[in-house]
């Protein structure tokens, strides 16, 4: 584990970046790791996406690291993006329907996050309901046409990276939630009738290639 913080150090010591987006982990000395680590750069907006629960269904992770991501990176997380599986988890209830959403997504928050974007996705509703809990007490929702495609592999992974990316362009965190949301529906869009093996494919992330930001090097 010494080497991941090193590593971590390495980066952040060398190219302060203005945002982080962490993915899932699965050891509890990683998560240690990497919230002990990140705890010496409190300026950086962390986006973490919690991602518990497979697509078939089965858990990715144990109790005990469920419970120090919850004690130790909630905090330090600018906002959290649980989808509904794993809201579940966090909530410790069903959360099935908007109703459920809303009073899964004020439980999180009431554990010691930030701010929470709980991912509407897996309604079985012709459209998808994503809900902002903001710490300020501010809700907001994101609605959009659900799809006819199996061209979403990755989707969720890509909107907390969208997120990172335009809060690092300077953006606030309603408006970077609301730019990702419409980035990954039309990157779905433009990818939904690509054929790209036989399983489920992912989303054309370069369907609308913007120029490089270049800075002024320091």
């Amino acid at each position: 584990m010494e080497a991941v913080a090193e590593q971590i150090e390495a980066v952040l010591d060398d190219i302060f970046p203005d945002a982080i987006k962490i993915e899932w982990f699965t050891l509890l000395n990683w998560s240690e790791t990497i919230v002990k680590t990140l705890s010496k750069y409190p300026k950086i907006p962390i986006v973490f996406d919690p991602v518990m629960v497979a697509t078939s269904g089965h858990r990715l992770i144990e109790e005990e690291t469920i419970q120090t991501i919850v004690e130790r990176l909630f905090p330090i997380a600018e906002i959290i993006t649980p989808n509904m599986d794993e809201a579940s988890i966090l909530a410790k209830m069903e959360v099935k329907t908007l109703e459920d959403m809303k009073i899964a997504g004020e439980k999180i928050l009431k554990s010691g996050c930030k701010n929470i974007l709980l991912k509407g996705g897996h309604q079985e509703l012709p459209t998808v309901t994503s809900l902002l809990f903001e710490e300020n007490g501010k809700q907001s929702s994101f609605e959009t046409i659900k799809l006819s495609t199996k061209n979403t592999h990755g989707s969720g992974c890509t909107l907390s990276s969208a997120i990172a990316a335009f809060i690092a362009r300077g953006e606030d965190l309603y408006h970077s939630v609301e730019l990702a949301q419409q980035y990954v529906f039309e990157a779905i869009k433009n990818g939904k009738d690509v054929a790209v093996g036989k399983g489920n494919g992912p989303l054309n992330h370069f369907f609308n290639p913007h120029k490089i930001i270049k800075n002024e090097l320091v």
